[in-house]
């Protein structure tokens, strides 16, 4: 957010409380190695997790998502007839490249609403033959990159993304009618939306609102999008993948408008044997950089959007299915995918008719454009608030050189000229999310005495002066 805009909110009474408990609660500086670490007999009587911090500024942001531009995206999408990947790219009316154009011009119209800012670009390449491929076909990402604006923080970027193609019940029918209102021109809407909002704030932190094709090929353009930024390294510290999240009536007849799920792995993708190795020995199974971002996307969601509930579930995706984030998370970088609650598989992957009184297909009667609204909101208080608070704290350690009750801590200095500190967060090894944090201030070292490393899982997390915290980082054992 404009750093220049008044703050409406500073430090909470909350913050104030754990700071006056830090200050309290410090014990005479102890060492380990070449670390200094300040010692606290903490025992089973942390403070309880703060309460997440909203800032007025966000919420005004968020009072903005209007559900009638959601509905008109929806609707101007469907109406291409068809948004297969394979079909027509050079009809200005049907098919996969009229629905290029359009996304990219709206695009443009927020880069001129930006001041120049947002930085409008459509990724092109070709795609050989593949099994869902069976021509040659070129496949093109738009792509709007809003730069952050704090020097330490403008390479650290966070991506959110919907796919544009559709199809119907075959993935290679370019010719027949694919609407897909819900999947996914609901999670491009809602995309649309956040960057018309957020374009024309300024956050530290980089934000890249993407709309990819050839998700229904196999994930091709999030695929090709992310092996360019490994190979360019970029540094994409989250991923959000918005896909299917527009119906809220499941196929029982039960609606719920209240809950959107977001799922997450938790043995990496891309794990080594060695790292394999250590969380075997050591735990971590709940505890991966995408677990540790559902986590902050629960916080942040439910804090900023009351009656809302986002359900974390612990999977990479569902049965038989994938989406785009996998992409990411097969090349090392945290992602989360978020989906609605009950889905209607009679809307899905059909080809429009009605069978026996039933109809099928993806049209925009069975999309609640409210919802989306209310999705579209999650996302960006996270993204505002992943882009406003520091960088996560790097090469935590867990220090193993002595055996001890206490549990020795140690991090990379965070490099952001506004950081206030860190914070330890734990839990019983049992628990889902964190229960305890403490204040540490400006340390690249804590320990905490009387809490066995065996008992409890711990986390560092990195604290601005304006209260704004980074998601968790989980510790790797060290000698």
């Amino acid at each position: 957010m404009n750093r220049a805009a008044p703050r409406t909110v500073q430090r909470t009474a909350v913050h104030a409380l754990l700071l006056t408990l830090f200050i309290s609660t410090l014990a005479p500086v102890a060492s380990f190695g070449q670390q200094r670490s300040n010692r606290t007999s903490a025992g089973k009587s942390g403070a309880a997790l703060p309460a997440f911090r909203r800032d007025a500024e966000v919420a005004r942001m968020l009072a903005e998502i209007d559900a009638r531009n959601i509905e008109r995206t929806i609707r101007k999408l469907v109406s291409f007839g068809t948004r297969n990947t394979l079909s027509e790219q050079d009809n200005p009316a049907r098919g996969i490249g009229a629905a290029r154009d359009w996304i990219y011009n709206e695009f443009l119209k927020m880069r001129a609403d930006s001041g120049g800012r947002l930085r409008v670009e459509k990724q092109t390449y070709k795609q050989e033959k593949a099994p869902r491929v069976p021509q040659e076909t070129m496949i093109t990402n738009l792509v709007a990159w809003l730069p952050g604006e704090q020097a330490e923080s403008e390479h650290r970027i966070y991506v959110v993304s919907g796919h544009y193609d559709s199809m119907c019940s075959s993935p290679t029918d370019e010719k027949c009618d694919a609407p897909g209102a819900n999947d996914d021109a609901s999670g491009v809407a809602a995309v649309l939306e956040m960057a018309r909002v957020m374009s024309k704030r300024k956050f530290d932190a980089s934000i890249i609102f993407m709309a990819v094709a050839g998700e229904e090929q196999s994930l091709l353009g999030s695929t090709y999008f992310a092996q360019q930024a490994k190979e360019k390294s970029l540094n994409v510290e989250a991923m959000l993948d918005n896909d299917i999240v527009g119906n809220t009536l499941s196929m029982n007849g039960v609606r719920d408008r209240r809950t959107l799920r977001v799922f997450s792995e938790g043995v990496p993708t891309n794990e080594t044997e060695a790292e394999a190795n250590v969380r075997r020995g050591v735990g971590g199974e709940n505890d991966s950089a995408s677990r540790q971002l559902a986590r902050f996307v629960k916080q942040a969601g439910e804090a900023y959007v009351p009656g809302m509930t986002v359900s974390m579930v612990y999977r990479r995706d569902r049965y038989l299915r994938g989406g785009d984030h996998i992409p990411f998370l097969e090349r090392g970088y945290p992602a989360v995918r978020f989906t609605e609650p009950s889905e209607n598989y009679n809307h899905q992957h059909q080809n429009v008719r009605i069978e026996n009184g039933v109809q099928f297909g993806d049209l925009p009667e069975f999309v609640d454009f409210g919802y989306i609204a209310q999705v579209a909101r999650i996302n960006a208080a996270c993204l505002a608030t992943l882009a406003l608070a520091p960088a996560l704290p790097r090469n935590v350690g867990l220090v193993t050189k002595r055996l001890t009750n206490d549990t020795d801590l140690q991090w990379d200095a965070n490099s952001e000229p506004d950081l206030q500190g860190y914070e330890i967060v734990w839990r019983e090894t049992t628990s889902p999310v964190w229960t305890n944090a403490r204040a540490v201030g400006k340390v690249t070292s804590y320990t905490l005495a009387g809490m066995s490393k065996d008992n409890y899982f711990f986390g560092v997390r990195a604290v601005d002066r304006d209260g704004n915290r980074s998601p968790v980082s989980f510790p790797r054992p060290v000698r």
